[in-house]
């Protein structure tokens, strides 16, 4: 049975189940989901507590072992099981259908992968898992939804900010939802509760943003040159490699390009965006971005992509980081001409 991550609180106060599968990429979200399944266990008795961390090494036999073993003392217990890779490989996976087809009494069992793709979760474990317990998955927070989350985070310790500031703290956290908690965390000891002003919270918070190259590509063509400037200056500063950014940024244009064409030629919008393989919800942003960007600049812009392309492959000299900025903004800011002027 699927239950949304806002959903375990009111579902645990219902009834407790014997299996819970927690998976997903948000290292945060999974540890709090399982606290709070942990600490509801340890209020309705299930006091002994059994912990296997699956890898290479791990023995399958004694997960099945321990988990069909009574307690010496009749207690109530837990098996925290964790898969870190989200592979339990062939006999891991059989020994987890024979463990969901004999679930051991008296007992909560928890499972936590990390995140498991469509493949995956189309094997028999995990189909197993889905059949026999509840299953939750945590959903990465979305950009726009960052400062929503960060609001309710203040509400629980009694502490509010006004919504510019709560994006102002969003940008600074982005995509390092851990470190947001922990910045969250630190308002609490610094500040007392109430309303927290904006240089409050730009003095306390760092900036901890952690970006990747497909997140620079959408704020290209979000026109989102502000946003585009942030991301690439943190790319360069982790140290993530200008050729992977440069083959993210070099694919988006190409996907403008068939798309535009098709659009000048009327073509239907939803065949070019299945040719382009552009699914869900960055359709939108994506036809906006075709229908907003000329084919000229977009050639032009493959054309500038190939000569960064022989910067940083050391054939053709220039900083192949500033031509990476200049290639998004002008993508960015290429109906304003003075802006493009300033770039050049």
């Amino acid at each position: 049975m699927h239950i949304k991550l806002e959903q375990l609180s009111q579902s645990l106060q219902k009834q407790t189940a014997s299996l819970y599968t927690l998976f997903g990429n948000e290292p945060l979200l999974i540890l709090e989901a399982a606290d709070l399944i942990r600490a509801h266990a340890y209020q309705h008795g299930y006091t002994e507590r059994k912990v296997f961390t699956v890898d290479q090494h791990f023995d399958w036999f004694d997960l099945l072992y321990t988990g069909n073993n009574l307690s010496l003392f009749g207690e109530r217990k837990i098996m925290d099981i964790r898969i870190p890779s989200g592979k339990p490989g062939k006999e891991g996976g059989k020994a987890i259908e024979t463990y969901c087809d004999t679930l051991p009494p008296d007992t909560l069992t928890l499972i936590t992968l990390p995140r498991i793709d469509k493949q995956g979760q189309a094997t028999r474990w995990f189909k197993a898992l889905e059949t026999s317990g509840v299953l939750i998955q945590a959903y990465p927070i979305e950009r726009n939804q960052l400062p929503i989350w960060i609001g309710q985070r203040l509400d629980k310790q009694q502490q509010k900010t006004n919504s510019a500031t709560l994006q102002f703290l969003a940008d600074q956290v982005e995509g390092n939802l851990l470190a947001a908690h922990q910045e969250i965390q630190k308002l609490a000891l610094l500040y007392p509760s109430g309303i927290l002003t904006f240089e409050q919270i730009k003095d306390a918070v760092l900036n901890v943003a952690r970006y990747d190259a497909f997140q620079l590509s959408d704020a290209m063509i979000n026109a989102d040159s502000a946003r585009f400037i942030r991301i690439l200056t943190g790319l360069q500063a982790e140290g993530v490699a200008p050729l992977l950014i440069l083959a993210t940024l070099t694919e988006q244009i190409r996907q403008l390009i068939i798309i535009r064409k098709g659009l000048d030629t009327g073509q239907s919008p939803v065949q070019l965006l299945q040719t382009a393989r552009i699914w869900g919800d960055r359709q939108k942003s994506v036809q906006a971005a075709a229908k907003r960007i000329s084919l000229q600049v977009l050639m032009q812009g493959l054309s500038d992509a190939a000569m960064i392309d022989r910067m940083i492959k050391g054939v053709a000299q220039g900083d192949a980081w500033d031509k990476l900025l200049q290639l998004g903004l002008r993508l960015t800011l290429h109906e304003n001409r003075n802006l493009i002027s300033m770039i050049k």
